[in-house]
């Protein structure tokens, strides 16, 4: 039974707190009552497929990261037949079963004509047969210079190219089927809280090699990195978007336990928080847990970016949180002070690190502000073309000058808008991030008016603003352990940030 045919009144205030009804207060027609499903096991006998295929997309992220953070050919390949399998398979079971999809095309019609139009756009950037003013110079160079005939294209390097294309079509895939998945309710909470214990297991994992084998990796041969922790990530400042994204997730996920669990009458905070402890039992110490791991392996990775940038992810998720909370202004205040007290700790015997680096190396890079002019130089010589999707290692030795050292190497541009504009070119990169823009506004205005079943959207929304300013400054969002994570968050949360007497599905319009 799909949540959109869930009938039952909204109540309470988005974390599962009793409420007048919504139909009592008649913004609601009335309907035939149904059942709500209650527990995993009624969902498992229910819908088992779809639950096969939820248990297996978890099983996916956790994967993810696993090779490298997933910036290598083969997990970039397993990762293709992943993804876009959970994909085909669960199209080919609503095919079978004449169902129509949770939440339909109609709903995501805006971004998915951008997402088409720049999918369209890279294959042309592929294409020989375009115009000759179209391909690029360097073709026609290699040419010459080989004295033997060259297909020519936009893009300077159509593998890469075609790499490019591949990991954008998976995380695509991600995002699809979470949305169709997450369309109920539990299972996106369920995905918040599986996203939040399995960066912590590769934050622990990170910690016991930094501290004891100055963060080697294991099963790869990557040199060790004693100075930070970067779990299974070659760079530490990738690992930092990552846990940055966990440690929002099980905030999240913290924080709908405490507003559901704790009792509402007054009383001590330490009788409140004691309370709210017995009765939330496991849950609670689990993704209590995992949020104090991976806080702390976050700042011990020394990634100011990561570090300031997750921080402005925790800030939007408490906004907003906070600006549903209907309770006394004392309840805010204490849950606020216990977070405080606990981020202060951990910032007390690990902060050192961060605080370090800021004060050794300020906050900015001048070598980094130099490649971003080189950058915005190529974008300005081809503005509307660009230079082929993924092409960046290619790109920039063609403009690099003496302004950086020449015995560094930058393979990449440190800023993914950069590297989306010089790559697709102007147009068709702001095609891109314009549907990824409108998915994240989608979450943002769910995150302020669901009145149930938020937590989702909230993550969602402070997981894009993490990964937004991150990019600007690096290209954590650019590995795949982090980009399909993120996509996954962010397809539950556009599931949910509607309201459940929408019909968001392929369908006919539900009758009165």
């Amino acid at each position: 039974m799909d949540r959109r045919n869930d009938t039952t009144p909204p109540t309470g205030d988005g974390f599962g707190n009793g409420a007048e009804s919504g139909r009592n207060r008649g913004f609601m027609p009335p309907r035939a009552p149904a059942r709500p499903i209650a527990s995993w096991s009624e969902l498992w006998a229910e819908e088992r497929l779809d639950a096969t295929l939820f248990f297996v997309l978890v099983a996916a992220l956790a994967w993810a990261p696993f090779w490298l953070g997933g910036n290598r050919l083969l997990a970039w390949g397993v990762n293709a037949i992943l993804f876009p399998g959970l994909v085909l398979l669960y199209e080919i079971a609503q095919l079978l079963r004449g169902r129509p999809h949770p939440v339909g095309l109609k709903t995501l019609a805006v971004p998915a004509g951008l997402f088409a139009a720049v999918v369209v756009w890279i294959f042309i950037q592929m294409w020989t047969l375009i115009p000759s003013d179209w391909q690029h110079p360097i073709w026609g160079m290699a040419s010459d210079t080989l004295d033997l005939p060259l297909k020519g294209s936009i893009s300077v390097n159509r593998d890469l190219t075609a790499l490019a294309l591949l990991r954008l079509l998976t995380a695509a895939s991600a995002f699809w089927i979470s949305v169709q998945l997450c369309a109920r309710a539990e299972r996106a909470e369920f995905l918040v809280r599986a996203v939040a214990v399995i960066v912590a297991a590769y934050a622990a994992y990170g910690l016991i090699s930094y501290a004891l084998f100055s963060s080697a990796i294991f099963w790869f041969d990557v040199p060790g990195n004693a100075g930070s922790v970067r779990s299974t990530f070659v760079n530490r400042n990738s690992f930092a978007t990552y846990a940055g994204l966990g440690l929002i997730a099980s905030m999240g996920a913290l924080l709908r336990l405490y507003r559901r669990e704790a009792p509402q009458e007054s009383g001590a905070l330490s009788r409140r928080f004691s309370d709210f402890l017995g009765a939330s039992g496991q849950r609670v110490w689990l993704q209590l847990t995992a949020a104090l791991i991976t806080l702390v392996a976050l700042l011990a990775s020394a990634s100011r970016g990561g570090v300031m940038a997750t921080a402005l992810g925790l800030f939007v998720l408490f906004v907003m949180s906070f600006s549903r909370d209907k309770r006394r202004a004392s309840r805010r205040i204490e849950e606020i002070i216990f977070l405080v007290v606990v981020v202060a700790a951990c910032f007390f015997f690990f902060g050192d690190i961060v605080l370090g680096r800021i004060t050794s190396e300020g906050f900015a890079d001048v070598n980094r502000l130099s490649v971003y002019l080189i950058i915005l130089q190529s974008i300005l010589d081809s503005p509307f073309l660009g230079f082929g999707a993924g092409t960046f290692a290619d790109v920039f030795p063609m403009y690099r000058d003496r302004s950086i050292s020449v015995i560094e190497v930058w393979d990449r541009a440190h800023n993914s808008y950069l590297d989306i504009f010089q790559g697709l070119g102007l147009v068709f990169g702001s095609m891109l991030i314009g549907a990824l823009a409108y998915l994240v506004a989608k979450c943002m205005i769910g995150a302020f008016k669901r009145r149930r079943h938020s937590t989702p959207t909230s993550v969602a929304s402070a997981a894009a603003a993490l990964a937004a300013v991150h990019a600007l400054v690096d290209f954590g969002v650019e590995m795949q352990g982090v980009t399909v994570t993120f996509m996954a968050l962010l397809g539950a949360g556009f599931a949910q940030a509607m309201s459940s007497r929408e019909n968001l599905s392929d369908s006919r319009p539900f009758s009165a």
